[in-house]
């Protein structure tokens, strides 16, 4: 198989292409061994299929091709008396009974007699044994009884619903109890399994790194490109040849582009039908991601390495060791201490004026890093910016001008992007806040205090070893914070319970097979609903799936081009992203390739500097519709030819974005003196939940102002509320993005989570820090008065 075609054809559903056929599937993909399908015990269980997802195919009205026949046999129906009958058929219990014991429930019987009841009423003519059974039943009574129409029913109901007629066979199909059996080319070699566990900093990558280079052939799997990027470099620096393997990317250690010995790829890219000495699998605790965990899983499961390196914290020993006496392996765990010492300080910053060199302050959203930038340079400091929307190239740049000694640049803005993935020389780690949106086990959005494994995970980027700081350091940016902080620190980390899966290829081939009327999204979503998993795993998020397969359903596109373009990773937030996807989609349907100049066309390229924040996030957005057009020059090679010049044109608006990163205060201050009064302070992706918000409104509204105070008040109180200690009810961040559309202090007394007493307090604490000089970094005179009141206290 070429270098470029196994990752496509081995990976799983929610990150890669499916080799469909044409057509139906050919008997050997129906056969696979590595299908379920073909492992599972017994008739799948019995779990009852959620029906609602079952949607009914149409079928039109009979109409007199020729003659009727059973009006020739009988006599015309009198449909007023059919009418009457087929109303006494649907109120018989017998044949709700017989119906639930055919797979009809109360709402799909329902469903299927209005269908039934429609065909016949609607039909000119109907088949002859159909009509001397009406006949029989309206004008001879004694010949007929409304119960004989059961048999015509229940054709009726598979016809509309064919899943009911092959329903043992979805069930077979989507069983997921037995994933080990899904590799067999691992299965057929006995594996030596070695977990280094242990803290952020504390060498457990290092040590499995060491033995990858020390084998004959290795496969190094990390969670983003840019691990899997430093591991490559550091690889060939060592003079091992290594490749290169990312969704968007292939580089060759060989000039001849022959595969070299060892790779570095992102975790979704590994092939697991070749074999390696030694494998390394970074970050195992993300298994239990509620979308990419199926990639961990299918690594750890389907790899075929004679040695495994899992790195990770120790929270997930437990299930590796679990997961791998399934498949006969025994885990060699080696534990590994922090190298550096990591001390929770028992201050806050309270004001920007406090910062060192070597700080590095995290927030949760956009608009906080845009805020908290720049007021900082507002103080004659220089600080370098990183958020997980900017280009790889940017975020290495923006690290290497902060870890320069001799850059000037020596404060961090930066959101959990810094978690894994980059070498920063931090000493002091300072969260802005403590809570961020999250996506729970059902795919809702909620805002929530972080939890502990990301919270050390992030901590613990301080202090690194072998940089100049050689102790770490923690704090909040805000009094009330540390508290909660330093109990979110000091909480043990929870076990990891389950392992993501996602169907596989072949699954959702075979589901094509049966049902080939049900859209993409549809099928998907009966698979998840008939799909059974044991207690060790879990089936991952599909809504990124079901909303690309929903947005291009339109388009008219053969089963295996669906599905790929259905995995393509972005951003569902991203408009221009997603539209472009759809240009991207009809314009392959019509068989017409995607060229360069068509790209350049759509994009407006070639693009300028940016002059706001708007056209930076725009500038953004079009790096991610050049990585998306790369991705699918790898699946689709043939309409997706012109690769290496949209490669060339990326690395241009790499640089653009990086002269507006450089510049983002500019920008910043052009973006507000553009807004109308008033207006946000600039676009904004998250709910804003801290102190900001009263800040942003006093500067804005005056200190004293109903606005400010209102702020200032909804803020700590939805803070509290969404305290894990407090309460787990979750708001939905759709009906926080409303805040300012309307009271949230109401909205937080209707539903139980204030009281009008906690409002009173709120306001009277919010009153007292205000006078008290103590309100956080509103305003310059603010700032300093609170240097000056911190100094006396320390005095």
């Amino acid at each position: 198989m070429s270098r470029c075609a196994w990752p496509l054809l081995r990976r799983l559903p929610a990150r890669a292409g499916l080799a469909f056929r044409h057509g139906r599937p050919a008997a050997a993909a129906l056969s696979s061994p590595s299908s379920p399908s073909s492992s599972s015990s017994g008739d799948g269980g019995s779990r009852a299929p959620d029906t609602s997802l079952f949607v009914p195919v149409p079928l039109k009205p009979g109409g007199a091709a020729g003659e009727d026949v059973g009006a020739e046999l009988t006599r015309p129906l009198d449909k007023g008396e059919v009418l009457k009958n087929l109303n006494k058929f649907y109120k018989r219990k017998e044949i709700q009974r017989l119906g639930a014991e055919n797979g009809l429930d109360a709402r799909l019987f329902h469903q299927a007699f209005i269908s039934f009841r429609k065909y016949i009423m609607e039909s000119s003519s109907v088949s002859a044994d159909l009509h001397i059974i009406l006949n029989d039943i309206c004008c001879d009574a004694g010949k007929g009884h409304v119960d004989d129409l059961f048999p015509f029913f229940l054709r009726h109901a598979k016809q509309i619903f064919p899943m009911l007629d092959c329903m043992d066979d979805l069930r077979k199909i989507s069983d997921l109890r037995l994933p080990p059996n899904w590799y067999p080319d691992a299965r057929a070699i006995q594996r030596k399994i070695i977990f280094h566990a242990g803290p952020t900093n504390s060498g457990k990558t290092y040590h499995a790194i060491q033995r990858f280079l020390s084998a004959k052939s290795g496969i190094y799997c990390g969670p983003l490109k840019l691990l899997a990027h430093e591991i490559f470099q550091k690889t060939n620096d060592a003079n091992v040849p290594c490749d290169l393997v990312t969704g968007e990317e292939r580089v060759y250690a060989n000039e001849d582009a022959r595969q070299a010995p060892h790779i570095a790829c992102t975790i979704e890219m590994c092939s697991t039908n070749t074999p390696y000495e030694v494998a390394v699998i970074d970050e195992i605790q993300m298994i239990r991601d509620p979308a990419r965990g199926w990639a961990w899983t299918r690594a750890l499961l389907g790899l075929c390495a004679e040695e495994i390196h899992v790195c990770g914290e120790a929270a997930a020993v437990d299930l590796v060791t679990e997961l791998m006496y399934t498949t006969g392996e025994e885990v060699e765990v080696r534990n590994y201490k922090r190298l550096t010492p990591l001390t929770v300080l028992d201050y806050a910053l309270e004001s920007l004026d406090n910062l060192r060199p070597g700080d590095c302050i995290v927030c949760f959203s956009k608009n906080d890093i845009y805020s908290v930038s720049r007021q900082i340079e507002a103080r004659g400091l220089e600080c370098a910016v990183i958020y997980g929307s900017l280009p790889p190239g940017t975020k290495l740049e923006q690290a290497k001008k902060f870890n320069d000694p001799d850059d000037p640049c020596k404060i961090l803005v930066a959101t959990d992007a810094i978690g894994m993935g980059l070498n920063l020389c931090i000493r002091r780690i300072i969260f802005n806040s403590i809570v961020k949106p999250t996506v729970n086990e059902k795919g809702e959005k909620e805002i929530d205090s972080i939890p502990t494994s990301q919270a050390l995970q992030i901590a613990g980027r301080a202090g690194r070893f072998g940089s100049s700081f050689t102790q770490g350091e923690v704090t909040t940016m805000y009094r009330e914070d540390l508290v909660q902080l330093k109990e979110i620190l000091s909480d043990a980390v929870p076990s990891v319970k389950a392992a993501g899966l996602h169907p596989t290829p072949e699954q959702i081939e075979m589901f094509a097979y049966h049902l080939p009327d049900a859209t993409l999204s549809n099928l998907i979503d009966i698979f998840v609903s008939l799909s059974q998993v044991d207690g060790m795993y879990f089936v991952c998020n599909i809504d990124d799936f079901k909303f690309l397969a929903d947005m291009i359903q339109h388009i008219p596109l053969n089963l295996r081009s669906r599905y790929v373009f259905c995995t393509a990773p972005l951003n569902r937030k991203e408009p221009f992203v997603c539209t472009t996807l759809l240009k991207f989609a009809r314009q392959f349907s019509r068989n017409e390739p995607l060229t360069f100049d068509w790209l350049c066309r759509h994009t407006k390229w070639p693009l300028a500097a940016p002059k706001n924040i708007k056209e930076l996030v725009h500038l953004e957005a079009v790096h991610d519709v050049f990585d998306l057009y790369l991705w699918l020059s790898y699946r689709f090679m043939d309409m997706f030819p012109d690769a290496a010049l949209v490669r060339d044109i990326q690395k241009k608006l790499d640089d653009i974005i990086q002269i507006g990163v450089r510049n983002i205060t500019k920008l910043i201050r052009a973006s507000q003196s553009a807004a109308a009064p008033g207006a946000a302070e600039v676009v904004s992706e998250d709910f804003p939940t801290t102190k900001r918000d009263a800040r942003v409104a006093s500067d804005r509204h005056g200190a004293k102002s109903p606005e400010a105070l209102s702020i200032a008040v909804e803020a700590p109180a939805l803070r509290r509320a969404r305290s894990p200690r407090a309460s787990r009810s979750g708001t939905r961040q759709e009906d926080l993005k409303s805040y300012g559309r309307g009271s949230l202090a109401n909205r937080l007394l209707r539903e139980g989570l204030l009281t009008q007493e906690m409002l009173r307090q709120l306001e009277s604490e919010w009153q007292d820090q205000h006078r008290n000089g103590r309100y956080g970094f509103g305003s310059k005179r603010d700032d300093q008065h609170s240097s000056k009141e911190t100094g006396k206290k320390r005095k």
